[in-house]
């Protein structure tokens, strides 16, 4: 008897599947996310035979004192930046989704990591169905010289690929990229919901049965999030993102899911002709070609995870042509840059009903901490006025809606950092004031308890 086969829907936020097409998914509460999709049925064991009953297994439970713990073995990838980001390392039989936008970065960044490990000696497999291995071969020529123990195969039958993994038991292996594979089980064509889907508990279960590392390289759709249901980063033990404009050098690795780290870290780098290169001083970085003796413009600081990133703010303060002001935020949350403005107004008299304003992070970076609201508010009124602030000043706090500067978290490290680039003015939260003036003495600290009181020091 043919099998029979069936068309179902499937949401492509959150993987939601349904017998019918819906406008609206019950799962995720998004909008025309369904697709359609062809599956085959699957065949259905007896009761005993899919418990294990028949075969005599049984699996055990065990209380928390028989679970033995052993320190989690960390693999150097010689890429500090990578390192920061993946929590120390490369954790054995980890499954590791890397996305981000078409020549970004993805595969050139991987097979440096692949390169690195294997001058360790390590078994590396790069199996790419995107490019043939004459193109990896020219990248790889662009990047340096690689060891033997670097393996490639061009392949997307997922069934082949794991025959070829269980025939080489490689120490890393990585997929470039998802959407290319291809599951026999599944009818549907690669790249769909359902084949993203089954591939990735293909090699999850590679993984953690072999005790391999899988990176597997994923596109984004254009609203920024890995093509596929969401359920596929809840599959992955850490799912990294690349930001940044591919046309420009700098780029940003951000982890937004770790199981076996933090994901506060970022990593910087930046693309040259020999591949990327790690930025160990994102702050010097960001802050390069900063104009001099320009109004609207603040050095403020950000903490990423445990690090420090001075950032400068850009604020420019123009009358508007229209009837209705244009309010514009690059970098940071636009209804944030709307209730500052909106603060500035109430608390200290700033009149900008009738002025545009446009706030801009230089350096690309995306930025949502509280602590930028202090710079945001001097450079906006530094616009305004069209005075200056003095190139060697730095400020950062949190302001509240009735104009109060509030305290932020890791005030010591981002005054040192300040330090160390030469800046001779901060200005903190007045909470923050006498305890930061007695652990630093060759910076000077000025505590403002409201925008007002900064104000009067423009």
């Amino acid at each position: 008897m043919a099998t029979k086969i069936k068309s179902v829907f499937f949401c492509q936020s959150c993987g939601y599947e349904s017998s019918k097409w819906m406008g609206q998914c019950p799962g995720c509460r998004e909008w025309n996310t369904f697709v359609e999709e062809t599956v085959k049925p699957t065949t259905k064991a007896s009761g005993k035979q899919a418990s294990g009953i028949s075969s005599g297994e049984f699996t055990k439970p065990v209380s928390l004192s028989e679970i033995e713990m052993n320190d989690e073995e960390r693999a150097d990838t010689h890429i500090g930046e990578f390192n920061r980001v993946l929590g120390g390392g490369l954790v054995r039989g980890s499954l590791i989704l890397v996305g981000g936008d078409p020549g970004i970065g993805k595969s050139t960044l991987l097979l440096q990591v692949a390169g690195n490990l294997s001058g360790d000696k390590k078994d590396i497999l790069y199996i790419s169905g995107e490019e043939s291995l004459r193109q990896i071969k020219l990248r790889a020529n662009r990047l340096g010289s690689f060891s033997e123990s670097l393996k490639f195969l061009c392949e997307t039958n997922l069934s082949n690929i794991e025959e070829a993994i269980v025939r080489t038991k490689p120490e890393v292996i990585i997929i470039d990229s998802i959407q290319t594979m291809a599951n026999e089980n599944v009818s549907s064509a690669p790249g769909s919901v359902s084949q993203v889907r089954e591939s990735t508990a293909v090699l999850m279960r590679i993984a953690k049965s072999m005790n391999i590392t899988v990176f597997i390289v994923g596109h984004v759709t254009k609203e920024g999030q890995v093509a596929g249901p969401r359920v596929l980063e809840h599959m992955v033990d850490t799912v990294l993102y690349f930001e940044g404009d591919r046309h420009a050098s700098y780029r940003i690795l951000r982890a937004v899911k770790n199981r076996f780290g933090s994901t506060n870290e970022i990593g910087v780098f930046e693309m040259q002709e020999k591949g990327l290169v790690e930025v160990t001083n994102p702050s010097e970085f960001m802050l390069d070609g900063r104009p001099d003796n320009a109004s609207g413009s603040v050095v403020t600081c950000s903490v990423e995870g445990t690090r420090p990133i001075l950032i400068e703010v850009q604020a420019l303060v123009t009358h508007t042509n229209f009837g209705f002001p244009r309010r514009q935020a690059n970098g940071t949350d636009y209804n944030r840059v709307n209730l500052l403005m909106a603060v500035l107004e109430k608390r200290i008299g700033l009149q900008l009903g009738d002025f545009d304003a446009y706030v801009n992070l230089a350096g690309g970076m995306k930025v949502a901490e509280p602590s930028l609201d202090l710079g945001i508010c001097l450079a906006i009124i530094s616009s305004f006025k069209n005075k200056p602030i003095s190139d060697d000043v730095i400020a950062f706090g949190e302001v509240g809606l009735s104009g109060e500067v509030r305290s932020v978290t890791m005030a010591e490290a981002r005054v040192q950092e300040a330090e160390k680039l030469g800046f001779k003015t901060c200005i903190v939260p007045r909470a923050l004031a006498d305890k930061l003036k007695k652990a630093y003495k060759n910076i000077e600290i000025i505590g403002v308890a409201s925008v007002s009181d900064a104000m009067k020091l423009i």
